[in-house]
């Protein structure tokens, strides 16, 4: 298919899972989805969607056409499902994610519960200091590529010492995670290797690779989780829009298949190379040691999401019903700050343990193939290089900082020395939304 045909397609599909998501899971207004979450790429704009909310779906063709028509249908607990290779009347028939109901009156204190102390009652960090830290991020005036902040959460010591909504969103809202999601399929991995259920450091159990003979058959979850599983793979969005991870998000029904069938380019283990493909092979791996799709979809939510509080969690599937954790994870900001605290204790919630004592010193210990010290497994580091040319990521910030990290700005952020986690959400085209700057401004604080 020429190149043209390709974009056409991709734009059209890209647009219908976006305006479906953010009409029927976030519930932004669907003018400021076209301007904001879509406007960055001009062909975005030919795809004309129309939206039906009695059924909750949303065409895009090209000009209204119906050429290159893609449709996303909102399916509850899960939220859009682009039909790539499948009907409308199959996706709905898909088992429920049973979603926890939150209590009707939550008075208790957040995390636990929803309320919160004012920050006016926190002495310290400088609440003033914060609040213009803060500020500045919602402040677009004279900047070419504004920022467009949704939201900012800042946990110190287990308390919300400052959150703001930008006009348009607030603390109920679910918002998309993008990559952040990564980081919350290497806590899942770490639950189930905790009850015995998988071996990281075994061959990882892929039909594709069932050959002794195939030379990706040794790979590993650990190498899939560290980006070092050597699979042939482009990550780039828009300058290369025609690209493995685009087709695979919008064209494919089948994602994980699609990444597993890709062939080896390095030697497991040798070579860093950021793969969404390798953490969507790691989705279709675990729903492998599920009876039943029901219980696989069930899984987050029971074994973690409902755990530690995350009621708002909605987590996205492909058209096969295996869940994309590369990207399509929609909480509000105030339970992806709860994972972040989550994650600041070890995988400990309220005296119980949920993840393997150390899962998190691990996932966050440098991937040996990256020279930049800047990666784990599912997470992002600011570690010194161990002999590596090149400097750190962030000289600025404390070694023990490691964040989720998604496309646009999304950030989880923690940094354990100062008891701090950092929730940040927006819509930056570039991602580039200053993060060793903020940071740095606010440990000031």
């Amino acid at each position: 298919m020429g190149i043209l045909r390709l974009k056409l397609r991709l734009a059209c599909a890209f647009k219908a899972r976006a305006l479906c998501n953010g009409v029927f899971v976030s519930g932004i207004d669907a003018r400021r989805l076209s301007r904001e979450d879509t406007g960055f790429d001009p062909f975005f704009r030919l795809a004309f969607p129309r939206i039906d909310r009695r059924r909750r779906s949303v065409t895009c063709s090209i000009l209204g056409t119906g050429l290159f028509r893609a449709t996303a249908v909102h399916v509850d607990g899960i939220g859009a499902v682009l039909l790539v290779g499948t009907s409308e009347e199959s996706v709905r028939a898909w088992p429920r994610v049973p979603l926890a109901d939150p209590p009707a009156v939550d008075t208790s204190a957040w995390p636990v519960g929803d309320a919160i102390v004012p920050a006016a009652r926190v002495r310290r960090p400088n609440p003033k200091k914060v609040g213009a830290a803060v500020d500045r991020q919602f402040d677009d005036r004279g900047r070419r590529n504004p920022l467009r902040t949704r939201a900012m959460l800042i946990v110190h010591d287990g308390r919300i010492i400052c959150e703001r909504y930008a006009p348009g969103f607030g603390p109920d809202m679910r918002m998309l995670s993008w990559s952040m999601a990564k980081s919350v399929v290497s806590v899942l991995v770490g639950i189930l290797a905790g009850q015995g259920r998988l071996a990281v450091d075994e061959p990882a159990p892929v039909p594709e690779w069932s050959d002794p003979r195939d030379p990706r058959h040794a790979i590993t979850p650990s190498q899939l989780l560290r980006m070092s599983a050597g699979l042939a793979w482009t990550e780039t969005y828009g300058e290369q829009p025609i690209s493995d991870v685009n087709r695979m998000l919008f064209l494919e029904p089948d994602m994980a298949r699609f990444a597993a069938s890709r062939p080896l380019a390095e030697e497991p283990d040798t070579v860093f190379l950021y793969s969404s493909g390798s953490t969507n092979i790691l989705c279709r791996m675990m729903r492998g040691l599920f009876a039943s799709g029901g219980e696989y979809l069930s899984f987050p939510h029971r074994d973690l999401f409902d755990r530690i509080g995350m009621r708002s969690a909605v987590w996205g599937t492909d058209a096969s019903g295996t869940i994309v954790g590369s990207s399509y994870l929609f909480a509000t900001a105030r339970d992806f700050a709860r994972f972040g605290m989550f994650c600041l204790a070890d995988g400990v919630w309220q005296g119980e343990r949920i993840l393997p004592e150390g899962w998190m010193t691990w996932a966050t210990t440098p991937t040996p193939t990256d020279p930049t010290a800047e990666y784990g497994a599912g997470f992002y580091l600011a570690r010194d290089p161990a002999g590596a040319s090149t400097s750190r990521v962030y000289p600025g910030l404390p070694t023990d900082f490691y964040y989720a990290n998604g496309h646009q700005g999304q950030m989880i952020g923690v940094i354990p020395s100062r008891k701090l986690v950092v929730v940040r959400l927006g819509m930056t085209w570039g991602s580039d939304w200053g993060r060793e700057d903020f940071l740095a401004e606010l440990l000031e604080a």
